[in-house]
């Protein structure tokens, strides 16, 4: 009998972790939940130090480049994304810039219109900077008040470095780098009288140039840029029959937009002022990415009490 209790008082025991019997109590799985993956936060800093060292390393070699080039040369150069600055010489303001003044003409009729150019006027533009006419630039030069209004126009926008030519010699504008880059901020960044519309219109003829004409700040370009550009060149026949060749623009793609303009004067040939212009613009575009270094860091952490 106590046997019989003890076996009964075990079952009972038992009873609240397995049951008794023959049957088994239900067991319920565990919920397993997934390895969760933990990504580090990293940031991107500027690395000061060493994009320093490689602006330096560029002006430099540029200085160099242009040393051993004929005449003379003088270039400025600004990156919209990285603001990124270049130059030589660019506050010099005695080169003539011959048709690169045709983008100067279009945009000062702009500015004084109150609405659109007519059907005449728009296909004068056109003529003028997509292919670079000179009796287009006649034109729209003497409509537009001659270089008495061209120079109230570069008193508006602010270019303080550009004399419009004597005359009716629009290709006489003496300018500097600094002016023709500052000319490009406004047309993409606006203000100064012009409108949307006005701005668009003009960059978007300076980046349909006739490919003959394509020539200079676009060796910059990588083959995923968009280039939007003037050129102008000229003998000078009280100059020893020497070229004044000159070349700015802009050029944008991902991760940059460069604006450029280098100005030669002295030139024996207009192929040598294009081959220095081109060498200047090639050697930008190709470091332009290592002038602005970044380091990668972990993510500050922050202690709680």
């Amino acid at each position: 009998m106590r046997a019989g209790w003890t076996s009964w008082g075990a079952c009972l025991a038992l009873a609240f972790v397995a049951g008794c019997g023959t049957d088994q109590a239900a067991v319920e799985p565990a919920a397993v939940k997934a390895p969760v993956k933990v990504g580090r936060c990293l940031l991107k800093y500027p690395h000061v130090h060493a994009g320093r060292v490689a602006r330096a390393r560029l002006g430099k070699d540029l200085a160099r480049y242009v040393s051993g080039r004929p005449g003379h040369v003088a270039y400025a150069a600004l990156d919209l994304v990285s603001g990124v600055r270049l130059a030589q010489g660019e506050h010099e303001r005695d080169v003539i810039i011959a048709g690169g003044a045709k983008v100067d003409i279009v945009t000062a009729l702009l500015q004084r219109r109150t609405g659109a150019l007519g059907k005449e006027e728009l296909d004068l533009a056109a003529r003028m900077i997509k292919k670079s006419e000179d009796k287009a630039a006649d034109a729209l030069w003497s409509r537009i008040g001659a270089g008495g209004a061209m120079s109230e126009f570069y008193r508006q926008v602010g270019l303080k470095e550009t004399t419009p030519g004597p005359g009716d010699h629009w290709g006489g504008t003496r300018t500097s780098p600094a002016d023709r880059v500052r000319l490009l901020k406004v047309l993409i960044k606006g203000g100064r009288g012009l409108s949307v519309h006005d701005r668009r219109l003009v960059l978007r003829l300076m980046s349909q140039v006739v490919r003959d004409q394509a020539w200079g700040v676009s060796a910059a370009a990588r083959p995923v840029d968009r280039v939007a550009l003037k050129n102008g060149w000229t003998r000078r026949p009280f100059e020893s029959g020497t070229w004044a060749v000159t070349s700015y623009g802009r050029v944008a793609g991902p991760g940059r937009d460069l604006l450029l303009s280098v100005q030669t004067d002295g030139q024996p040939e207009e192929g040598t002022g294009r081959a220095t212009i081109e060498g200047i613009a090639r050697m930008i575009g190709a470091r332009l990415d290592s002038l602005s270094p970044t380091v990668v860091r972990l993510c500050p952490t922050h202690a709680f009490a």
